[in-house]
């Protein structure tokens, strides 16, 4: 009986993380792609999670800053359809990836991670 139970609770704990690995898997998104898309003007929103001194001191033109510590109390309020497209972005990519769990957890279904703004190629606006 106990050999039972063991391979019940095992099969079990399985399939739970096995479910949270496969819902945590990030969509990325190339630098150029959301160049691109700023270009063209496509229908998204970028969002720089970083703080607001660190936003300050430059940013991606058409960025909204939502700062990571704020994601659960402000996000819903500044982009309330959970449709919407949306790039993240921080310093390095740390955060921007926290911030994806976040918003996810959310409900919001269009979620990409851009990484950090270290590595962007292009015009930065102050």
């Amino acid at each position: 009986m106990k050999k039972r139970g063991y391979i019940i609770f095992t099969f079990l704990l399985s399939l739970c993380l096995l479910g949270c690995s496969a819902s945590s898997q990030i969509q990325s998104i190339d630098q150029k792609t959301v160049y691109n898309m700023i270009q063209n003007k496509e229908d998204f929103i970028l969002v720089d999670v970083r703080e607001q001194n660190e936003y300050d001191e430059g940013h991606i033109p058409s960025s909204v800053l939502i700062p990571l510590g704020t994601i659960e109390s402000d996000f819903q309020k500044i982009i309330t359809d959970k449709q919407q497209k949306i790039v993240v972005y921080c310093r390095t990519g740390r955060r921007s990836q926290e911030a994806y769990d976040k918003i996810i957890h959310l409900g919001y279904e269009n979620v990409y991670d851009m990484g950090g703004i270290v590595d962007w190629q292009y015009e930065i606006e102050k």
